[in-house]
Parts: structure tokens; C-alpha cells; sequence
């Protein structure tokens, strides 16, 4: 392939638009081009490493016994009733009707799809266990798309449903695909981490994430790093010492607090700090409203307050709301004589001397007994988990990172099949739900993790599995046929080994060459010209290390040789 005959418009300028590395160097490397926000087209060099990755996850797949299907983008919304995931689901959800009215949407996820195929068509437990997969575009409209191919409003994924005649079988199948992970993203060239995470809309009884580490990552991670414990915030959980808070036997007391609606204001006035005070925030649950309580220098964790709540929608009360419940502004409301529900993280159990809002504007209160001043519902843990906090497990300090999720697994059970009737006999001639699991990855997005991780101030450095070429060949001297002769026969014999090989032909200075090299990031550079064959060598350098000269008969040899030893250290970090 010759440079000349290609599509590559790279670009010089760092997109205004584009926010992490990765994004924009895909802009500037011509990988890829947006449409409209969340909307982006493959350019040949960025399909090229798209289709890599695509066929590295079929090749695992194919080998861990999942059978590929292709189910329909466009998909009934009764069906998604049908499962009770519609309301859950129709904020990201793209809606429209056919030419006769009836109601449909953009798939979001498949797990309907093959549940209702999985029911159709397999009866008996001879038939189980199956796995099917599918390579196909997903829709959801994101509120906030961004990152390029990490948020996007359509992209392609891999998903994955199992099904089982039990959960140990379930875990057997969950299990194939957790280890098919591993070895994808290690061929795919990435250092991935695999942790903890909440189900969300999904559902299920469990599931991980895996992650590549990455300072511009969306999902905040805790680690610990002397268990091995790894989560994503929305699901960590750390070791909730009992408090030792010294006896406070005063009445709670209110004390002015003129003008100070916050924390931060009300700790430097009354010299407590953040930890002492009761911080009330004020929810609607399915449209009730609720008190949630935690300490006050804490953050709360909404995923798990949705599960302590049991509710399907939850949002923060609006000020109107807050003071018609609290009787007073944002900023001032407290437990004590609410009539609402009120729920306390544990990390409150047995405060005392705590200060709070008095529910009166330019009040608050102090010398607290939460349990003996308010009625509290119930205990349970929702705030976020942060740096520092203790592990569950082992009680060492955890520490935090940041991720880019490539891919999801879960134990899903039989939610679907319950809901949609896919059933199987056993060998006593009894029915029962089939137990799923399902697996994602999102393929474009791996691609772009490769290069947030695999980036350096001049432009990519590609993982050989997944790079576009192998082997860039920079020329020279294009019009010198002597030289051209060379490039040429050098190109040949490296495709006759099966290396990938473009060739850099542009009438263009070296250093504006070795520039659009370096961005693009093709793995290894071979650079020909005159004065180097005067030499009887060329040059081969490793993007990012260091140039070797070779001589010209080893050429061929050398080169391919350092292909077959770069494909073989992949896994290792760039």
C-alpha cells in the first residue's frame, strides 16, 4: 500500500473539541472524523485497526465456544415492556415508529433479542449449555457525548448472552468468558485491570469491569493494593469502623449562622471540622421525598442509595421542594422534626456532639445525638468511597485511580427469562427459567484505550496486533529509481511473510515524513535513501526507541524478524 493512494489526512493542530490524548489523536491521525456530537465515521486506517480488534474477539470467542449471531439494530418496544427494562432504560433509549405506527427503538443492548430466541427455539436441557455473541452497532442517545469513541451516541460492541440450566453452570460459563477477556485485551496489546462494578440497567447478581488505568479514565477505581481488592466507586465498599466519639450529654442547642449554607462555611465559623457535622441532602424516591444523612465531609453515593431506597428513579428535591418539606432553604436543612423518611449512612451510627441544620433559615444545631434527637428509618452504607478509606478485606488504605471500561461481564440469572418465558425441561420433565449471563466489550473503545495508553508527546505507539501497518517504509529519494528498486523489493518480500507494510512515497521533505510517522504510530519505521544505500544499509527504528542501522542485505530478514519479536512481547506495557 503506497501513502499516495491512500486516505490519511492528518492534521497538525490539536482539535478544540477534542478533550483527552486519545481523542485527539485520533482526530489528527486520521483515524477518525465526526459527524455530529457522539457521531463519528472510520477513515481506512482507523477500519483497519477496528477490524483487528473485531476479529482478535472473534477468534477468543470462537475459542472459548460462543457461537456468532447478527440480531436486528431496530428492535419492537414491546418487547422491552415485555421485560420490564423499558422505563429503566428510555432516557438513553432512541424512539421512533415505522410506516405503520407501531412503536420501536434502537438497541441499546440485546439482551431482550436473545432471550426471545433463547425461548423460541431451545426447550430441553440437552440443548444447554449455549452461548451466542454478535459484533453489531448499539444507539443510546447519551446526554453528554464526549471522549471521542468512549461516549459516543452510536458505536459497535460485542455482546454476549450464556445460558444455563443453573447458577453453577452459570458460573462455569461466566467464568469462560472472564478468562476469553483476559486474553483479548492482552492480545489487543492493553494492561487491563479487572474489577468490581454495580450491574446498573443491566441487572443481575454480579458483574466486573475491566479497566485500563488511565489519568483521562470516566470511572473513578479503589484498589487496594495489599489484598488485591479492585472496584469501581459505584460499587465499592470499604471497612466502616465503629465511631469512639467522646460522651456529649447537652441538649442539641441551636446556634446563628447568618448567611452560611454550607459546610465549609459553618465548620470555619463554629472552628468543628467537616467530619463532626451531619450533612442533609433532601431526594425524591419514585417522587417521595426522603432525608439522606451522611457526615459532612462525605459524598453520596447514588447508585447505592437507589438500592437502599429500592426506588427506580431518584433525584435530588429542587429548593422549593427542600424548604416545603424542611421549612427552610438549601443549606440549613437537619434531621431533627422532620416527618419525612429519613436514612443515615453507617459511618453516623451512635454520632454524638454533632452539628447539623435547624430547619430554619441562619440556624443550625448543635451538640447532636442523631439517635436520640431523630427518627432514623434505617442505617445503611451509600457514600462514595474514597482514597485512604480502609479495605474491606484486609483494612489496609485503599488507594484511587482512574479507568477506561473496555468491557463487562455479569451474572444476570433469570430476570429475562423469567420475564420473556425462556424455559427448558429437566431430565425429570420439570420447567424451569434458563440462567443467563452477558458479556460486552466495546470495540471501538478498546481501540482508543490502546492509544490512551499507548501514546508519547509525538503521537501514537500502536500495539502490533492492532496496528493499522506493521511496518511503515519512508522514502527518500522517490525519484531515483535505484532507490525506489529497493523500497520495492523490500516491500514485496515483507508482504510475502505476511507483513503489513505502507509506503511513505509523498514528495514531501524527510523531517514533514517522520512527523506524520511518528503520529500515526505505525510500530516499526524503515527509512531508505540514497545516502544510506551509498552506505549499503537502511535505517529501522521501533517507534518511540531508538534507530539501527541494517545492512542492506539482512534487510528483509531484520525486519521481519523484529515484526515476529514485537507480536510476540504484546501484552507487555508500552
Amino acid at each position: 500500500m503506497r501513502w499516495s493512494d491512500y486516505f490519511i489526512p492528518t492534521m497538525k493542530e490539536t482539535p478544540q473539541d477534542a478533550e483527552i490524548i486519545s481523542h485527539q489523536l485520533m482526530l489528527r491521525a486520521g483515524l477518525i472524523r465526526k459527524l455530529s456530537s457522539g457521531l463519528y465515521s472510520y477513515l481506512p486506517l482507523g477500519l483497519r485497526s477496528l477490524k483487528k480488534v473485531e476479529q482478535i474477539i472473534r477468534e477468543e470467542m470462537n475459542r472459548a465456544g460462543a457461537l456468532e449471531v447478527l440480531m436486528p439494530a431496530m428492535q419492537p418496544r414491546e418487547l422491552w415492556e415485555r421485560s420490564g427494562r423499558y422505563e429503566k432504560m428510555v432516557d438513553v433509549m432512541f424512539n421512533l415508529k415505522d410506516k405503520n405506527k407501531r412503536d420501536m427503538v434502537l438497541g441499546p443492548t440485546h439482551e431482550e433479542v436473545i432471550t426471545e430466541i433463547a425461548g423460541r427455539d431451545i426447550h430441553s436441557y440437552r440443548q444447554l449449555p449455549i452461548n451466542f455473541y454478535q459484533i453489531q452497532t448499539k444507539f443510546r442517545d447519551e446526554i453528554r457525548p464526549r471522549f471521542g469513541l468512549m461516549r459516543a451516541r452510536e458505536f459497535i460492541m460485542k455482546d454476549a448472552y450464556s445460558f444455563d440450566v443453573s447458577w453453577e453452570a452459570a458460573d462455569g460459563s461466566y467464568q469462560a468468558m472472564y478468562d476469553a477477556y483476559e486474553r483479548i485485551f492482552k492480545r489487543c496489546g492493553l494492561t487491563v485491570m479487572a474489577v468490581e462494578a454495580d450491574s446498573g440497567a443491566i441487572g443481575g447478581s454480579q458483574s466486573h469491569e475491566f479497566m485500563v488505568l488511565a489519568e483521562a479514565g470516566e470511572d473513578g477505581i479503589v484498589i487496594c493494593e495489599e489484598s488485591g481488592y479492585a472496584a469501581n466507586l459505584e460499587r465499592a465498599e470499604a471497612r466502616i469502623p465503629p465511631r469512639n466519639d467522646p460522651a456529649d450529654s447537652m441538649a442539641a442547642e441551636e446556634v446563628e449562622t447568618p448567611g452560611m449554607g454550607t459546610i465549609k462555611a459553618v465548620s470555619k465559623f463554629l472552628e468543628q471540622d467537616p467530619e463532626r457535622f451531619i450533612k442533609t441532602l433532601i431526594y425524591l424516591a419514585d417522587g417521595q421525598a426522603v432525608a439522606v444523612l451522611l457526615p459532612g465531609d462525605r459524598d453520596v453515593n447514588e447508585v447505592k442509595l437507589a438500592k437502599v431506597l429500592a426506588c427506580t428513579k431518584l433525584e435530588m428535591a429542587g429548593a422549593e421542594k427542600v424548604e416545603e418539606v424542611t421549612g427552610a432553604p438549601p443549606g440549613f436543612a437537619g434531621p431533627v422534626g422532620l416527618s419525612i423518611d429519613v436514612v443515615a449512612d453507617l459511618r453516623l451510627k451512635d454520632i454524638q456532639g454533632a452539628i447539623t441544620g435547624a430547619n430554619v433559615r441562619d440556624r443550625h444545631l448543635r451538640h447532636v445525638h442523631l439517635e436520640r434527637d431523630a427518627t432514623v428509618k434505617s442505617f445503611a452504607d451509600f457514600c462514595l468511597v474514597r482514597s485512604g478509606d480502609p479495605c474491606p478485606r484486609s483494612g489496609h488504605a485503599m488507594i484511587e485511580k482512574r479507568g477506561v471500561e473496555v468491557g463487562h461481564v455479569f451474572k444476570l440469572g433469570s430476570v429475562y427469562s423469567e420475564a420473556l418465558n425462556a424455559t427448558f425441561v429437566d431430565e425429570a420433565g420439570d420447567q424451569h427459567p434458563m440462567v443467563m449471563g452477558c458479556y460486552g466489550i466495546g470495540v471501538g473503545r478498546t481501540m482508543q484505550a490502546a492509544i490512551e495508553q499507548c501514546h508519547d508527546k509525538d503521537g501514537i505507539r500502536w500495539p502490533i496486533s492492532i496496528a493499522p501497518f506493521h511496518v511503515e517504509i519512508v522514502t527518500l529519494d522517490t525519484t531515483d529509481e535505484a532507490c525506489m528498486e529497493v523500497v520495492n523489493n523490500l516491500f514485496s518480500g515483507l508482504e510475502a511473510k505476511g507483513v503489513e507494510v505502507i509506503i511513505d512515497d509523498r514528495e514531501e521533505r524527510p523531517g514533514f515524513k517522520f512527523k506524520d510517522a511518528d503520529l500515526v504510530g505505525i510500530p516499526l519505521r524503515v527509512t531508505i535513501g540514497n545516502k544510506g544505500l551509498a552506505k549499503g544499509q537502511i535505517e529501522l527504528k521501533v517507534r518511540g526507541g531508538d534507530t539501527v542501522f541494517v545492512p542492506l542485505d539482512e534487510a528483509l530478514s531484520t525486519v521481519a524478524a523484529k515484526v515476529s519479536e514485537l507480536q510476540e512481547a504484546i501484552g507487555v506495557e508500552c
